[in-house]
């Protein structure tokens, strides 16, 4: 009877302490803005984009997280990723406040491209159509937590949005430090003919035709976007930049499957052969490469799409945001 007794009082000091311990514990992220947040108006879609903050004290400079082509900063009723917003949630667990992080959905909902899935690769899902929204957004949140600059943490196009605004309005000076993680720095596989294999290319997979709006900014390493993009110095002004890069297998940029998603050839919109495998790369950025990322896809089970939901990556972008001395821009490509 005493050993029992003393197994309940145990058992209800364990519930105390988890108790306790769970009511200092960060309140979970939002997926909304504070009501006092000026939100953008989506350029493309006529409506304020979806995202997430809050008001309190900021100490540190915010962190902006982009999704990728297709995706959401949060999971929604027509998308069940979001995983952005699960790394902007590990950053809470290091010291962040939820007053300094912050989401941008450029896309809406993506409910629309379930009516229409050639959306996808639409006009208002290019890099070129979306800059205003990121532009407008960055002010509103310097604004709003009255920093000089911001961090800004972009998964696919997600990466390369970022630094399009960044050369638009040679705005380096408010970007402290930018992440990118399997951006398409320099073109994606997933444009080349259908006769040739791409099944992309089909209204159902999204319509990634070779004139497609997407596709005339990415379908090659040398579209006229590109080019303007990577001119020069792929990393300008005093931004320090990371680039994560798979370096096994990636639906947009390997010929090889990709969890579920099998492979299409590697050739560029013109129907060129051509190796895509190193797009993700960036000149003057600090390189990193991981493999084995398709474990945290757990609906698609693809590198590309687990990459963003890998513990591994979220302590290496909170390392690269916290870093005191980050490790210079060698110029590695």
């Amino acid at each position: 009877m005493r050993k029992r007794l003393l197994g309940i009082g145990l058992t209800v000091v364990a519930m105390v302490v988890m108790l306790a311990g769970s009511a200092g514990a960060a309140p979970p992220l939002a997926t909304s803005f504070p009501a006092d947040f000026a939100v953008p108006v989506d350029s493309s879609l006529g409506s304020p984009v979806i995202g997430f903050g809050a008001s309190g004290p900021v100490a540190r400079t915010p962190v902006i997280f982009l999704h990728g082509n297709n995706d959401t900063p949060f999971p929604t009723a027509c998308n069940p990723f979001g995983d952005v917003h699960d790394l902007a949630s590990s950053l809470l667990a290091r010291g962040y406040s939820s007053a300094e992080l912050w989401g941008l959905g450029y896309q809406g909902e993506q409910c629309d491209i379930l009516a229409d899935p050639t959306l996808r690769s639409g006009v208002a899902h290019s890099t070129v159509a979306n800059v205003p929204d990121l532009r407008r957004f960055v002010h509103a949140v310097l604004e709003y937590t009255d920093a000089r600059r911001v961090d800004i943490v972009g998964h696919s196009l997600g990466g390369t949005l970022a630094r399009t605004w960044m050369r638009e309005d040679s705005a380096y000076h408010l970007v402290r430090r930018l992440a990118t993680i399997d951006s398409p720095h320099h073109g994606i596989i997933n444009c080349g003919p259908l006769a040739l294999g791409n099944f992309w290319a089909l209204p159902a997979f999204g319509g990634f035709t070779p004139e497609s709006a997407v596709c005339r900014e990415y379908g090659a390493d040398d579209t006229p976007f590109l080019r303007w993009l990577n001119a020069g110095s792929e990393t300008l002004g005093g931004t320090r930049v990371l680039s994560v890069r798979n370096a096994d297998r990636s639906f947009v940029y390997f010929p090889l499957q990709d969890g579920v998603l099998p492979p299409v050839p590697a050739i560029d919109r013109n129907g060129d052969p051509h190796d895509f495998s190193q797009s993700a790369r960036l000149r003057g950025a600090e390189n990193v490469t991981v493999t084995g990322q398709g474990a945290f896809d757990p609906v698609l089970g693809t590198a590309h799409l687990g990459i963003l939901n890998s513990p591994a990556i979220w302590t290496l972008v909170a390392d690269f945001l916290t870093r005191t001395k980050p490790g210079p821009n060698n110029g590695s490509g």
